[in-house]
């Protein structure tokens, strides 16, 4: 999938109020990782960053 494609996915609550987005399974194959990964999620300017939790960069 392209790097530059624009994907756009609804933010879904959870009975008990929390929220998830269900990203392209395209993008997680691409990207190697599998289902329980653990992720690291950091909040940036105008977003959030979403990465394996094992990477160093």
């Amino acid at each position: 999938m392209a790097k530059k494609e624009k994907v756009v996915r609804k933010l879904t609550k959870t009975g008990r109020g929390s929220m998830y987005v269900v990203l392209p399974k395209e993008h997680i194959r691409d990207l190697g990782w599998r289902e329980r990964q653990k992720l690291a999620i950091q909040r940036v300017k105008g977003g959030l960053l979403i990465k394996d939790a094992r990477s160093k960069k």
